[in-house]
């Protein structure tokens, strides 16, 4: 079934989707579950492990604080990221965590946040092990969760099972093809499909609302990504550049020269992971690691693009969501499951989707355009230098705006008759994505992770 718009672009903070806002997630889940079965009386410690890449990449993603906070009872979309260190640094002089922010354990990162390095999961690569004990030591309560990508949380015995829906949609469907098929029938546009597929979980005006919301988070994310200056955190020491570029766009007297948009483009989207690196405030879109692609080619769409419109704005998010949902329901949407075709491959392919939308497309050219996006990004590994979302994920996202632009242009070129198929494309990165060796997902064992020095 078709995942919602707003279970694909919601609010997190950085750098990642899979490694830190799935984990805060994971462990506020645990807790509210720890109180619910009335557990918080007799609990004396909580211990959390960490598996496969989360254990690997984790401390330069920052799992082990946004476990701390998920404990705390903080939670992404509202967690004030100007007192994090402050929280932090609070848990760690004391020795104590005060769960949920109310019931005070101790607790010594040492002891009681594992990384298993060594230690791969079967059912997931970003697994976590919570439990809860007493005085004595016997479990009160355990749970094995999964960040599954996209800051998507599933229990173990969920890996691999698609949840009915709360409700039924109008258009229910699992493939490319049956989308495109409904808009023929139907006479429809993918994002009035997708439009009408949301209306049966919430009214007209909370639609309009919240993608409103979703536009104005990303708008605000590269806003701060373009006014900012220094380097950003974890020992690469990685200058920022965003607001170099955008200095030197502002100021170029001369913007008839090849390509001045690519320069905004590549200035837009680097902003929004230089914010993400950051760990701040940005839009999983569909992850944290992607987060500035959809971004930047919507803010292209709005600044370049004659005629562009509030309707057109829903329109492009409705329709990536629309593609987006075929990835996460058919492969997947984790670098460290897939690698980061999963991330960046998928938002370029979300991407130019939405772009070809908006200016004009046909279904099967949009279609078209979400398969070429795909197919110039099958096989793209992830292997973040340090474990950090920086090299080369930042640059990477500003190839991935660019690469959906070109497929949706090329996808207008046509007449939306082409050889591969999206459904075709996808099914190609799930196998890419399993035949990939785990050294190129998401670990820092392979890659430009072994080849560049990190310091």
């Amino acid at each position: 079934m078709p995942i919602s718009t707003f279970e694909l672009f919601r609010l997190g903070i950085g750098p990642s989707s899979s490694h830190t806002v799935g984990p805060m997630r994971a462990a506020g889940r645990f807790v509210q579950e720890l109180e619910t079965g009335g557990h918080l009386a007799q609990l004396a410690s909580v211990t959390v492990d960490l598996y496969g890449s989360l254990a690997l990449t984790g401390k330069g993603h920052g799992t082990d604080q946004a476990v701390l906070l998920g404990l705390m009872g903080e939670q992404p979309e509202t967690v004030d990221i100007d007192h994090v260190d402050a929280h932090l640094a609070g848990i760690r002089q004391s020795g104590e965590i005060l769960l949920l922010g109310r019931h005070r354990v101790a607790f010594d990162e040492v002891q009681h946040l594992l990384f298993h390095t060594t230690i791969t999961l079967p059912q997931h690569p970003n697994g976590m092990r919570f439990t809860a004990t007493d005085a004595n030591g016997t479990i009160l309560f355990q749970q094995l969760l999964f960040s599954i990508g996209g800051g998507f949380v599933v229990a173990a015995e969920d890996i691999g099972q698609t949840a009915p829906p709360a409700v039924a949609l109008p258009h229910p469907y699992r493939s490319a093809q049956a989308l495109l098929q409904i808009g023929i029938e139907q006479n429809k546009t993918i994002a009035e499909i997708a439009y009408e597929n949301e209306l049966a979980l919430r009214s007209a005006q909370e639609i309009s609302d919240g993608l409103d919301k979703i536009t104005a988070a990303m708008s605000a994310c590269i806003e701060r990504g373009l006014s900012r200056e220094g380097r950003l955190p974890g020992g690469l020491n990685v200058r920022r550049r965003a607001k170099q570029m955008h200095d030197r766009l502002l100021a170029a007297k001369d913007t008839t020269g090849p390509l001045p948009e690519l320069d905004w483009v590549n200035a837009f989207a680097i902003a929004v992971n230089e914010e993400n690196a950051a760990g701040g405030r940005v839009v999983t879109a569909p992850t944290n690691g992607a987060a500035g692609i959809i971004p930047a080619v919507l803010r292209f769409y709005v600044q370049f693009c004659p005629n562009a419109s509030k309707q057109g704005i829903h329109d492009f998010l409705l329709t990536a969501a629309a593609i987006g949902s075929l990835y996460k329901e058919n492969a997947s949407i984790s670098g460290a499951e897939v690698g980061c075709q999963g991330e960046v491959g998928v938002a370029s392919s979300m991407a130019a989707a939405g772009l070809a939308a908006v200016l004009g497309g046909s279904n099967e050219q949009i279609e078209n355009a979400a398969e070429i996006g795909m197919e110039h990004n099958l096989g793209l590994t992830c292997d973040p230098v340090g474990g950090l979302v920086q090299i080369p994920c930042i640059e990477r996202n500003a190839m991935g705006a660019t690469k959906a632009i070109n497929a949706a242009r090329l996808a207008l070129c046509g007449d939306g008759q082409h050889h591969v198929t999206l459904d075709k494309v996808i099914e190609t990165m799930r196998q890419t994505g399993a035949d990939m060796h785990t050294k190129y997902k998401e670990t820092s064992l392979g890659g430009l992770a072994v080849n560049v020095v990190a310091c």
